[in-house]
């Protein structure tokens, strides 16, 4: 099933820019990143309760970039797929993923490179190709190469691995839970301007 919809959404252009998105919305103001469930739709107000239990209330921007995430597996991380992988550093200075999300070939180069991230304290993005694989018995080692720079992160067996397909804001609705990249509006409201929904239960792990 993924591999279809994966290949549906080949040559998806409007999705490359969610991840670089919030790079050039930061010469306005620092993105916010919302994590959540929406709980209603209030006309053009998406309230959305974060997981830390405060109630947002975001609108659309003029042109939202919306993507489904979908779940993915282990065996659909191939040599030379573009992935993002959140990370947690380890005791010895490795790398172990706490997630990784599949880009289309379209999306390759999206938010490319290593750097700290906010799932968790002290946890990185890493976005890159995957270079080498290695298989063990409770995971695997990727060798990930990006536009200055190499990391090797473990991925656990268990890590949850999802993938970007196409969405539209038929997604938004309420019980869809989300990951957005919003900006603070001068009037203090929030503005959703890209938008991750995981479908058929799945909860976007960024």
């Amino acid at each position: 099933m993924f591999r279809t919809i994966l290949a549906r959404s080949l040559g998806m252009i409007g999705l490359t820019a969610i991840l670089a998105a919030p790079m050039a919305w930061a010469q306005d103001a620092p993105p916010l990143r919302v994590r959540g469930t929406i709980e209603r739709v209030d006309g053009s107000i998406y309230v959305v309760k974060a997981r830390d239990g405060a109630e947002l209330k975001l609108t659309l921007a003029d042109n939202p970039q919306i993507a489904g995430i979908v779940k993915a597996s282990l065996s659909d991380i191939k040599q030379g797929v573009f992935v993002g992988v959140t990370a947690m550093p380890q005791a010895d200075g490795s790398l172990s993923a706490l997630e990784v999300h599949i880009f289309t070939e379209a999306m390759r180069g999206t938010g490319e490179g290593h750097y700290p991230w906010d799932l968790r304290p002290q946890s990185t993005m890493t976005n890159g190709n995957v270079e080498q694989i290695a298989t063990a018995v409770d995971g695997r080692t990727l060798t990930m190469k990006y536009k200055d720079g190499e990391k090797k992160i473990f991925v656990p067996a268990d890590t949850p691995i999802v993938a970007y397909v196409q969405g539209d804001k038929s997604d938004l609705k309420p019980g869809a839970k989300v990951f957005i990249v919003a900006a603070k509006q001068p009037d203090g409201t929030l503005q959703g301007r890209a938008w991750r929904v995981g479908r058929e239960g799945v909860t976007p792990p960024m």
